[in-house]
């Protein structure tokens, strides 16, 4: 082992000797860029013993700040500042990171610390903690590929990276790929039809126009905004944690679709959720909003101590408050500073202050909703928008939510179905106080600390001035300060998930991370421009989603290249146009579309479909009882949640499990995935239906009949070469079937309540449906290209 690290220490300074040698002939090199080459450097390597966190700093000595790092860079005393020699040096005892701290250097990384160096170390504050400016187009807005200003900071990327863009994608693929990114549902045939047609008497650009508007103004586009809001809301049917017991919140769905049916301004859209009960005259309506402070789990485990759980119920609030809107790992300093952002121990638990006047029990009832909540109309939410505004504020119980040891305390009395928890302040606040090491029981009573947000949100150069000094001193206060000038986070946060739902990455691709840790935007000018249009065009979420679909960037073809994917694999320059396997939700909703199966209602109580058998006995003694009839085939935004067991399709395709906030998730390829799209019920029943369109459309044309069903799952028509392929399928599916009518019978009545049409032929019945299986599961049916 000693041999080993002789040799390491041995090849390592033998790297930084011709680095310093090659030093010379670097000088072509592009300028050091301090937030994007080396600040990355600095945090990966050195933050941990000389960042923020005074608990593990060494030497007393911040890298992060040009005032503590500059004894370090200073070379007035020497040929070479301390910083230079130490990470270039060939004594493994003095050179920097130390061996054993398993965080040494690569060659590059040397060379960029020490080009960096010697042009003077110039340092500059983290890129997301300073306000967003609005930067000056660049010369590539004249060129003729540029649509708009999205695509003349694309462009000027690629430019100087000498990649050209992509083609525009073709019609239909274009079409297709607009109706799933804005309604999670693919353009019917009709659809299909209607638009190729205007776009031939009016212009390809105006119905493209007019497609876009007339999506957003469809229910369904709500439906499909609000599916990952609910992800990062963290919202379920149950409680979570062993016991996980119902709970009744569909009404805060309610109110996520009614935002996003009449495009709430952002800003409105926060400051509601954070604290709509607080709001003067806070509606109905505005006090179910702020349940989006109570859909975190909720212990209602025999033996479970109140204190304990109040604790951790409104560590969920900060940590989600400080990841959805604030792109911020706010939660890694409950325990210690944080280790590499400028967030004290001290600051968490003033952020803390916020969340902790809820007049909440701690643990939860034993079914049911747990207090705070409201009594809702029994007319909910089958009432206009104007009606709800006007709607006088139901009183909010608070039954059993008040404070004590917890020690033989009862349990609340539960709220019914016809409820929705809320938030709502107590009238004398939970003094706050510092938890030793995050425990709930340790608390620091030598000073009780107020409401503030982090020091650096509100003192960077950019941001100081006398009006933004005052603190938000209340929730409602700490919501209109998340929205502020003051902030410079919230609008690119809010503008980098926009880009990744259409993009599938951000231009922030660690979207729930904004701190020195995440990767630094793709194109920084862009993100500060779309933040700066999102605030001036009055948090219209819907203005920056037509800039982006409207953008030559947007529409570009998704087909690639080998040069393409060898320079750029993961389409980070966006030479191409977006192309991603679909979410969870939308392979399902589509399979029932094209089906005809699809039962569209806006709203309402979740819904139980197809789950394997007894699903839930591993965990509990309830049983699951699957709905019937039209409630089977409902939108899966409106599938029933249970924590402790999510839905499995749902999850075999990468769906957030909703135990805390997220915002953004991985995407993986399994069998499994492609043995549910074969065999789980949901898709047996739709490929039966969609082969019984099939049939209909082609009278006895199987020719026909096997075009209409691609058509229906890709948009297009096949190719000859592709018809040809899909006719033997279906020819041998069909010889099988005739000589065994058994097994078509068979496949026909297997489980589901999606009853075929008994006057057709059970083997062209059979062989039909199987050719329309083998075309739901090609890679172009489950992928947005």
């Amino acid at each position: 082992m000693g041999q080993f690290f002789l040799n390491r220490s041995f090849i390592a300074s033998l790297c930084v000797g011709l680095v310093l040698v090659a030093h010379a002939g670097l000088s072509a090199a592009p300028p050091i860029d301090f937030a994007r080459d080396v600040r990355p450097i600095l945090s990966e390597k050195c933050f941990h013993c000389h960042g923020p966190d005074a608990a593990t700093r060494q030497a007393d000595l911040r890298l992060d700040q040009v005032e503590s790092a500059a004894r370090v860079l200073d070379h007035s005393h020497g040929d070479v500042s301390e910083l230079l020699s130490r990470i270039t040096t060939h004594d493994s005892d003095q050179r920097m990171p130390p061996a054993d701290a398993r965080k040494q250097l690569t060659v590059e990384q040397v060379d960029t610390l020490v080009r960096w160096i010697e042009s003077g170390a110039p340092y500059a504050g983290h890129w997301s903690f300073s306000t967003a400016m609005r930067s000056e187009l660049p010369s590539a807005i004249s060129e003729p590929w540029c649509l708009n200003p999205v695509d003349a900071f694309v462009l000027d990327a690629l430019q100087h990276s000498q990649r050209v863009p992509s083609s525009q994608s073709p019609p239909a693929t274009l079409l297709r790929r607009v109706h799933l990114d804005l309604t999670g549902l693919p353009p019917s045939i009709d659809e299909q039809s209607r638009f190729l047609v205007s776009a031939a008497e009016i212009g390809s650009d105006v119905a493209y126009g007019q497609l876009i508007e007339r999506l957003m103004a469809s229910p369904r586009y709500a439906e499909h905004m609000a599916l990952p809001w609910l992800e990062a809301a963290r919202f379920a049917d149950t409680d979570g944690y062993q016991n996980d017991r119902y709970r009744y919140q569909h009404a805060w769905r309610d109110w996520v679709l009614r935002a996003y049916s009449e495009n709430m301004p952002y800003d409105q859209f926060v400051i509601e959720q954070v604290a709509g009960d607080m709001l003067p005259e806070a509606t109905l309506w505005q006090q179910v909003a702020s349940g989006f402070g109570r859909n975190h789990r909720i212990n209602s485990e025999d033996g479970s101590i109140p204190e304990e759980w109040l604790v951790e119920n409104v560590v969920d609030r900060v940590d989600t408050v400080g990841t959805v809107f604030l792109g911020l790992t706010v939660g890694c300093a409950r325990c210690h500073d944080h280790k590499y952002d400028p967030i004290s121990q001290r600051e968490y638990y003033q952020l803390f202050a916020y969340f902790n006047n809820i007049a909440e029990h701690g643990v939860g009832p034993n079914n049911g909703n747990s207090p705070p909540f409201v009594e809702l109309p029994k007319s909910w939410p089958l009432i206009s928008a104007a009606e709800n505004r006007a709607m006088q504020p139901a009183p909010v119980v608070l039954k059993a939510a008040r404070e004590g040891s917890g020690n033989g305390l009862m349990r609340p009395q539960p709220g019914s179905p016809g409820t929705v928890m809320v938030m709502h302040e107590l009238s004398e606040p939970r003094e706050t106080y510092l938890l030793v090491r995050g425990q709930y029981n340790l608390p620091d009573k030598s000073m009780p600390l107020s409401p503030d947000v982090p020091k650096f949100l509100k003192a960077s150069p950019q941001n100081a001035s006398p009006q933004n000094s005052a603190r938000p001193t209340n929730r409602l206060e700490l919501a209109r300060w998340l929205v502020s000038p003051q902030n410079p986070l919230t609008a690119r946060v809010a503008v980098n998930r926009i880009w990744q739902q259409f993009f599938g990455t951000g231009l922030v691709e660690s979207s729930e991370n904004f701190g020195s840790q995440g990767t630094a935007p793709s194109h920084p000018a862009l993100l500060d421009w779309l933040a700066d249009e999102l605030v001036d065009s009055g948090w219209d979420v819907r203005h920056v989603q037509r800039l982006i679909l409207h953008s030559a960037t947007y529409r570009q073809s998704s087909q690639s290249t080998a040069e393409l994917l060898a320079r750029d694999p993961q389409n980070r320059w966006l030479a191409r146009g977006p192309r991603r396997r679909l979410p969870a939700f939308v392979l399902r909703d589509q399979a029932l579309a094209v089906s005809g199966l699809l039962v569209e209602q806006l709203g309402g109580p979740s819904v139980k479909p197809y789950m394997p058998a007894d699903i839930w006995s591993s965990i509990s003694n309830n049983k699951y009882e699957q709905d019937t009839g039209d409630k089977l085939f409902r939108r899966s935004l409106y599938t029933y949640w249970r924590r402790t067991i999510p839905p499995p399709t749902m999850m075999n395709f990468n769906a957030a499990a909703r135990e805390v906030c997220t915002v953004r998730t991985e995407l993986t390829n399994t069998p499994l995935q492609a043995l549910t799209l074969m065999n789980n019920v949901i898709f047996i029943e739709t490929a039966k239906k969609l082969a019984e369109r099939g049939l209909a459309a082609g009278a006895s044309d199987s020719t026909m009949q096997i075009e209409f069903c691609f058509q229906a799952c890709t948009g297009r028509k096949p190719s000859r070469d592709e018809l040809r392929l899909l006719q033997s399928a279906h020819s041998a599916f069909h010889v099988a079937y005739s000589q065994s009518p058994d097994a078509a019978r068979e496949l026909l009545s297997a489980s589901g309540d999606a009853h075929y049409d008994t006057n057709l032929n059970a083997v062209d019945l059979a062989s039909m449906t199987m050719t329309a299986s083998l075309i739901m599961n090609l890679d172009e049916t489950v992928t947005k290209e």
